[in-house]
């Protein structure tokens, strides 16, 4: 990979298995936002950045070399070879191929612990526009200002200490729902007991998971969720709507429990689940696969 910086932009070439739309449409993240030209725009770790991909170049805009370095390498998860995990999953199944090839430039963002926490909970039992424009709310009212971009204006997620100034109601007022009470009772308790959430990373899965489903609001998918995305726990497997329905259409019987399912895809994809997880997941929705 070559990256070097031209014009408040950090141009990427010769990236494997790299496709914005694949990765940023496949259920893990919130905060990116698809413009007329093709590009997304979005925050993350207190940075506004855009990004496209035109031919074989990944075009990172509105930043530097320097945050690059620092912060998006990291973020996309550049340092992991997706070649060789494609290979080894494709290697599994016919399904699997199929899935990779389908969705071949996923890559697993690594995302803040935190914000994932408080993001999945608002994502309970929820469509994505309506996850969005709460996480967005929230952000314009309690987290920092980051500045302007072609003309909008954009807001870090907000920290536990910032987001502890709200109240139940005024959390609600930012179109949560029934969840104000779970990210109240969360944030409070993160406050009350000092727990840096993003420290869970260093956990083992199973501890991890255990940890975060003691926070209200927080269900076994939930926290399987939080754990792969903002803990990078990558041999656990979440279990919603779609990948239930590819589970059942490729490998279990129709009668299967959630916690059945979610074993027994651990035991087949291994340290590879969380991956298998999303190249299925994004292979099952946009095909409309057990429909």
């Amino acid at each position: 990979m070559k990256a070097y910086e031209k014009d408040n932009s950090v141009i990427l070439e010769e990236v494997a298995d790299f496709d914005p739309k694949h990765i940023f449409e496949c259920g893990q993240c919130f905060r990116w936002n698809k413009n007329e030209d093709g590009s997304f725009t979005g925050v993350a770790y207190g940075k506004i950045l855009n990004i496209k991909k035109e031919g074989n170049k990944i075009y990172l805009n509105n930043t530097n070399l320097e945050d690059f370095n620092s912060i998006w390498f990291n973020y996309f998860d550049l340092g992991t070879n997706y070649t060789q995990i494609k290979n080894n999953l494709k290697n599994m199944d016919d399904y699997l191929l199929k899935a990779t090839e389908f969705g071949w430039g996923i890559r697993i963002l690594r995302q803040n612990g935190w914000e994932m926490l408080i993001s999945f909970i608002i994502s309970s039992n929820n469509r994505i526009p309506m996850i969005q424009r709460a996480i967005e709310n929230l952000s314009k009212k309690y987290g920092k200002y980051l500045g302007e971009y072609k003309g909008k204006k954009y807001y870090a997620f907000p920290t536990p200490e910032e987001l502890s100034k709200a109240s139940q109601e005024e959390i609600r007022a930012c179109q949560t729902g029934f969840r104000d009470k779970y990210i109240k009772s969360t944030t409070d308790r993160v406050i009350e007991e000092n727990d840096d959430v993003t420290e869970y990373i260093n956990l083992d899965t199973q501890t991890c998971v255990k940890e975060l489903t003691k926070f209200n609001g927080v269900g076994p998918k939930v926290a399987d969720c939080i754990a792969l995305f903002g803990m990078r726990k990558y041999d656990t497997f979440p279990v919603d709507i779609w990948v239930k329905r590819v589970m059942q259409e490729f490998y279990v019987n129709e009668d299967m429990s959630l916690p059945k399912i979610r074993a027994y895809a651990i035991n087949k994809f291994g340290d590879l689940s969380g991956f298998a997880q999303q190249y299925l997941f994004y292979y099952a929705r946009e095909l409309g696969i057990g429909r």
